[in-house]
Parts: C-alpha cells; structure tokens; sequence
C-alpha cells in the first residue's frame, strides 16, 4: 500500500531546495552531493573537469524552467509527505542509482532513499526495488530526471552486459559517441554493465585516425609526429594507431621493430567482413592479430553487434570497441510510483509489469 502523510505546514522554494553552490568534480572527490564515492558500488571514470552537479543542475532546470513544477504547485500541499516505488517493467541491468541519490539530493537534502539493488545488479519485470520518502513535491518535481538518466544509464549497463559477456576473452569498449553533456554519465553506465572504457576525451590517449594519417602523409609520418609531440612535451600516455589494411599493420610493425615509439594499442578497422548469409568473416582480423603477436594491444572496430560480437571476441584481439553502446541505446523501462498497486495493475493489463 502507498502512505501519504500530512506534516507540519513548512515552506519551500517554489522549484525545489538546492544548494547554489557548483564544486568541478574529480571522480577521487565526494561530489558534495550527499554521496560518498566510498559507498559506490561503481564509481564513475576519472574525468579532470565535467561538473556532475551542473550537468544535475542543468536538467533540473530545464525542467522548472522559469515557474517551477505548476502542476505540483497546483495540486500538492506544500506539508505533504509521501512514500513512493521504484519500479522495473522490463528485464535488465540497473544503473544509475548513486547519481538518483545525487539528484534527490540536490533538490531536497532531507530526501530519504533506501534500495534492495545496487548498480550492476539484475532486476526482474515487476521488481520495487527502491523506495523514496519525503516532501511529496520535491519528490515528483526530482522524478522525471532521476528517470531520463536510470534510463538511459539502465539500458546502456544492459547491452554492454550482454556485449561484455559474448565478447570473452576480449574486454568490450564503448567509443566517444556518446550523448553530447552527459559522456562521463554515458561512460559510467558501461562500467556498471562490466564493460571498460576508452579514452574519456581528446586529453587522455593519443589516437591517430584516417584523417591524421591522410594529413600526415603517411602511417609513420603520423607515428613519428607524435613520438616527437610526446618528446618535447614530456608526456606519457598510450597511443594508439588505426589500420586498414594488414600492409598497415605490417608497415607500423616494421617501423616500431627498428625504432623507439610510445605506441601502445593498433586498432584493426573494419577487419571483420560482413556476408551475404548475415555471418561475418574474420579471417583478416584473426591474420592481423597473429601479426602483431601480443607485441602490441589490439582493437578490433567496426561491424560489430550482438550477433558478432563472440566471434569476434575469440580472433585473439583485446579488445573489442562498439560505438552502438551508446550512441543507439534503448533505454531501460523503469518508473516511480507513488500507487503501486494501481501501476501494477495497469502494468499487468498492457504486459509491462
């Protein structure tokens, strides 16, 4: 049964309680959001300047807009308390949990959030696996943008779970397609779906790409460019090279056997080919990776998808990249009610819970 309680008439600000302070996160920080990233079942990637409390921030107020919630002002007491149900209607991985407890937070302090699940767990069609508890219009003003990112987040920790899981032994990866504003968000739902992250950015890893190469005037031109970049900025971090073709990959192995390079990883691009019958053939990749022989990582990119993805992960490659993590994910159905069972009832009527 839901519980509606009447308090203590209170006042509250018309669009919700939020402290006006805005903190530039590092991930090794508490967010000063009432979540510690101790208690994370996942933390989020390490990311130098994204503002989390300003990407919460600015949803919240794309949704006030200039008047606040005028539906809650016209219909819920400013002294009413409720108690209210997280609820899955579909099968899947549940992700975004500590940043709802951000979010909560960032619109009423005194928001109280308890879960059966954490980040990365599997929840069931018809699950309550959550419970939120409080000023009943702070809670529905927070709902709508708890649930875009669980959401979006729930459905990317589901297929990287089922990607990750059919690309063993080879480590799944998501790309920089992610949605614009919200790539650490994006990037930390792969982690809770058991997948690993590429680079965050521009900043973190050199990755020379076709267009490099054709600018350069060549792969080694390319490859010599940024040795001499990294030289003379004193700078280390990984650098990976994209390949076409295995005269590519044979041409970079030549030229790292006889001179010094920070190269790390050689990605082997479009090496899988799709046929007629839907299968792929990967008998250029699988040639690539013995080529290299652990001398380098190895990534394999493009054409892949559910249906390829395992075949793919037993050519030998580390790891296999898949821009489709995140750039087309469908989210995962989840709600917040306040009358469960009417929800379940009308869930059971069309099939959704």
């Amino acid at each position: 049964m839901s519980r509606i309680v009447f308090s203590s008439p209170s006042t509250l600000p018309q669009l919700y309680s939020t402290s006006r302070r805005i903190v530039k996160m590092s991930v090794t920080q508490t967010m000063n959001s009432g979540v510690s990233f101790r208690s994370m079942a996942v933390k989020p990637p390490s990311h130098p300047t994204y503002d989390m409390k300003g990407v919460i921030k600015l949803a919240l107020a794309e949704d006030a807009g200039d008047r606040g919630d005028v539906t809650c002002l016209a219909t819920i007491p400013l002294d009413m308390e409720v108690e209210a149900h997280f609820l899955a209607k579909e099968d899947g991985i549940v992700a975004g949990i500590s940043l709802a407890e951000m979010i909560f937070h960032e619109v009423d302090p005194s928001i109280k959030v308890e879960w059966s699940q954490k980040d990365g767990d599997h929840v069931q069609k018809g699950l309550q696996f959550g419970k939120v508890s409080g000023q009943a219009h702070n809670i529905v003003v927070a709902e709508r943008v708890v649930l875009n990112f669980m959401q979006r987040m729930s459905g990317i920790a589901t297929l990287t779970k089922t990607m990750a899981d059919a690309a063993h032994p080879a480590c799944i990866l998501e790309t920089r397609k992610t949605a614009p504003g919200l790539r650490l968000v994006d990037k930390w739902a792969v982690l809770i779906g058991g997948g690993r992250n590429h680079r965050m950015g521009l900043f973190d890893m050199v990755m020379i790409k076709d267009n490099h190469i054709s600018i350069a005037g060549g792969i080694i031109n390319a490859i010599k460019s940024v040795d001499q970049y990294l030289e003379q900025q004193n700078l280390q971090m990984e650098v990976e090279v994209e390949t076409r073709t295995l005269e590519e990959v044979d041409e970079v192995l030549r030229y790292t056997s006889q001179t010094k390079s920070s190269l790390t990883r050689i990605m082997l691009d479009n090496m899988v080919v799709p046929l007629p019958n839907g299968d792929v053939d990967v008998s250029m990749l699988k040639d690539a990776v013995e080529m290299i022989n652990g001398r380098f990582e190895t990534e394999a990119s493009g054409n892949v998808t559910l249906e390829t993805v395992h075949k793919i992960g037993q050519t030998g490659v580390s790891y296999i990249s898949s821009g489709a993590l995140t750039h087309s994910v469908k989210a995962l159905d989840i709600s917040l009610k306040i009358d469960t069972e009417l929800a379940l009832k009308v869930g059971r009527r069309t099939k959704r819970a």
